[in-house]
């Protein structure tokens, strides 16, 4: 038997069951409970069903084409799938951010449950509160969302109601797209959804594939650098280069504090961020550079940890030049995310604040008693360090939008290196000591008698460029702005603000390897903007890939970049074969109802495909997956905006 059919009341028996007569046991079925779509489960009973009589009676007359219906009762469907569309749908609209239109969105939001998907009020709240409110920055309190829902219900609309719940969907397989095959002895075929076709320009843009961690070649500048950079690693048990060589370049920053800049007044303040995971060796370039201070007599430089905006502020007061080392600054980033404490919204404008003002001024707050005034060129360097994944977990829209994130050179440590056994702790040899100094001692034309820890206005030394590295960075310049403005069509503001910042941290380093190179007579040269900007280019693609692989804003996003990775792992093991269903739900134990509202988000998106493929014989229909071509990697928005051409 094939299939039995029973009305109400009637039972079918499988084994480990006994016949009461023979005593025969049942037969016992091994296979797991087909899964199968309402719409499809109907047009394969309906296939069935039309085949049999077929069989029995020939083939009938055709049946007249019917009337299409296009009210809400022809589109009936059940409240669970209802609920899943309207989940798709609200995880394509934009958070609420403040002071970016927060109050519209979410009543665009609240309007597309109530009125347009027509789910009662009490759902619509459920779903906002659940689904939609975590990625707003901050998040609405639950009696402001009512008041929007309550709004969305009452107020006038210019769409129909159930306008979001009748839009026209794909309609149910008609009888020659269901294959029953296997259940009338014919050969199996595959039935295949239909499927959008990808847009070309976004999977063949340049930024689709992972640039990879930044080469060795990359980690060397000549002179100073480069000497900090070997002593770190003959120091320390764990050496690890990319840590070593962004360690002396913050550390080169800090030392170049207020005395030079370029044509331009971009100084040398630079904000790196370098991420590691635990045991990598993050503490020996902190200790390195502690070391190096110290010994030239500079130990004022060397800033604490801050627990406010305000912490930062008095320290540039006391010495306008900070060395701010923080380890597991992810913590820092998640209370700015967070916003709970004025004192960490504080410290995220002044982050933000003070990345510009290293070559003008900052106005001191007012203090109650005390006359207000000014901080001339406050110049912090930040060289922060954390693991990959808490970082960018840490993060927010916001934290993007504003480009805090831009503001930072980041780059990754990779894996942990061989233990070196014959690693020997040492003062810090006398040249790198004596070029410490000169830049301790150093006091351009323009200082007169300015001591070094003034707050008073410091005219630096202006590095200038040679013909041939200006023409350089005006084409870097060029392809940024490029970049910038193909995310601005895009709409994609995290991305522009990345490549916003890009030329101006290409400038620091370039001015910094000047530095490195001649010392207190610094001029930028082709091959220092030749070194920086490939540097800042390659660091550039490298963190937008990683923001579209582990940065999410909400619990269903990050589900659904996790399948992502799922799927783009299995390509990467076994090609363009199919991924079961099975196999996708087993490693990650969520809910049938999130499964469903992945799957159609990502097939909705264009970032996978999937498959309904029958077997010969009556074995179990199964969904499959595969990851669309050319797409694996992190797919949101941020890595669908391409790098400048020529890449």
């Amino acid at each position: 038997m094939i299939a039995e059919f029973r009305s109400t009341g009637v039972q079918t028996v499988v084994g480990p069951s006994i016949h009461p007569d023979d005593h025969e046991p049942y037969e016992i079925l091994t296979a797991e409970p087909a899964t199968v779509s309402a719409p499809m489960l109907a047009a394969c009973v309906e296939a069935l069903a039309k085949r049999v009589v077929e069989l029995r009676y020939g083939e009938l007359p055709p049946k007249p084409e019917p009337v299409r219906v296009t009210n809400a009762t022809s589109r009936a469907q059940s409240p669970i799938d209802l609920e899943r569309r309207a989940l798709a749908y609200l995880a394509k609209l934009p958070p609420a951010i403040s002071g970016q239109g927060g109050h519209p969105a979410t009543y665009t939001a609240a309007t597309a449950l109530v009125h347009g998907f027509g789910l009662d009020l009490e759902l619509a709240l459920s779903l906002l509160l659940d689904h939609y409110n975590p990625r707003c920055e901050p998040p609405w309190s639950e009696k402001e969302l009512r008041h929007k829902v309550e709004d969305a219900a009452s107020k006038p609309h210019s769409r129909p109601h159930g306008w979001l719940r009748d839009q026209e969907r794909e309609p149910p397989p008609e009888d020659t797209s269901v294959d029953i095959s296997a259940l009338v002895g014919k050969a199996a075929e595959v039935t295949k959804p239909t499927l959008p076709i990808a847009v070309a320009s976004d999977l063949e843009s340049p930024i689709s594939t992972d640039p990879g961690p930044v080469p060795d070649a990359l980690l060397h500048v000549p002179g100073f650098v480069d000497d900090v950079m070997q002593y770190t690693l003959r120091s320390v048990k764990y050496p690890n280069r990319p840590l070593a060589f962004v360690g002396a370049v913050a550390l080169l920053g800090a030392l170049t504090g207020r005395k030079v800049t370029e044509p331009g007044n971009v100084r040398t303040n630079v904000q790196i961020l370098a991420l590691a995971n635990s045991g990598v060796g993050k503490d020996g370039p902190r200790k390195v550079n502690a070391n190096v201070l110290l010994h030239a007599g500079e130990a004022r430089k060397l800033g604490g940890k801050s627990s406010s905006g305000e912490g930062i502020e008095d320290r540039l007061i006391r010495h306008p030049i900070v060395l701010k080392q923080d380890d597991e600054i992810d913590t820092l980033f998640e209370n700015m995310r967070d916003n709970k404490e004025a004192r960490y919204r504080n410290q995220f404008s002044i982050l933000l604040e003070l990345f510009g003002e290293a070559g003008a001024w900052r106005p001191i707050r007012d203090k109650a008693g005390k006359e207000s005034g000014l901080i001339y060129q406050p110049h912090l360097v930040l060289f922060g360090t954390t693991t990959p994944s808490e970082f960018y977990a840490s993060l927010s829209g916001k934290m993007l939008n504003k480009g805090l994130l831009a503001r930072m050179i980041t780059i990754e440590a990779g894996e942990r290196s061989p233990r070196n056994n014959s690693a020997v702790w040492s003062d810090p040899p006398d040249d790198i000591v004596a070029v410490a100094k000169a830049w301790s001692e150093f006091h351009p034309p323009n200082w007169g008698n300015l001591s070094d820890q003034s707050s008073s206005n410091a005219p630096p030394f202006v590095a200038p460029f040679t013909d041939e590295a200006h023409k350089a960075i005006v084409a870097f310049s060029a392809e940024c702005d490029a970049a910038y403005h193909r995310a601005f069509k895009a709409g994609n503001e995290p991305v522009m603000a990345i490549w916003a910042r890009a030329v101006e941290k290409a400038t620091q380093l370039s001015l910094l390897y000047a530095c490195s190179s001649y010392g207190t007579s610094p001029i930028i040269e082709l091959p220092a903007v030749t070194w920086a900007s490939t540097f800042i280019r390659h660091t550039i693609r490298r963190t937008i890939y990683m923001l579209g692989q582990l940065f999410h804003e909400s619990e269903f996003e990050m589900k659904c970049q996790a399948v992502l990775a799922t799927l783009t792992k299995w390509k990467r093991e076994y090609g363009d074969a199919w991924m079961s269903y099975r196999d996708v739900a087993r490693k990650h134990r969520w809910s049938r109802r999130d499964h469903d509202a992945i799957r159609e988000t990502l097939v909705d998106q264009e970032l996978i495909q999937t498959e309904i493929i029958r077997h010969e014989g009556a074995g179990r229909p199964r969904l499959v997956y595969r990851i669309m071509s050319q797409s694996d990697h992190g797919q949101n928005i941020l890595s669908k905006t391409a790098a400048p051409s020529g890449e």
